[in-house]
């Protein structure tokens, strides 16, 4: 069976940025060892790109040929409120199962 990715990958990327710059190998490399779910490059850098758009995420100066990312604090404000959406959705689900 193959393992459904229920979480939104931009919230995945928004908090792995949390601890700090990353640039996409160690986003994917923290998203799966963090969350256990791993995005390839052409899922990570779409999830990036869209973020970037919207201004919640923004690129630092490259680094040895490397291009660092950074949560922006439009980002930070979208981080908290997506997880607390999903605290509220966690908490009715947890209620609804308990009960099967």
């Amino acid at each position: 069976m193959t393992k459904q990715i229920f979480l939104d990958r931009k919230l995945l990327v928004l908090l792995s940025l949390l601890t700090g710059p990353k640039h996409g190998y160690g986003l994917m490399k923290d998203i799966e060892a963090s969350f256990g779910i791993r995005l390839g490059p052409g899922t990570l850098y779409a999830c990036i790109g869209s973020l970037q758009k919207e201004g919640l995420v923004e690129a630092l100066p490259s680094v040895e040929r490397r291009q660092p990312y950074r949560v922006t604090p439009a980002g930070e404000v979208e981080v908290r409120r997506a997880v607390d959406e999903v605290a509220r959705v966690t908490s009715v689900a947890l209620t609804r199962v308990s009960a099967i």
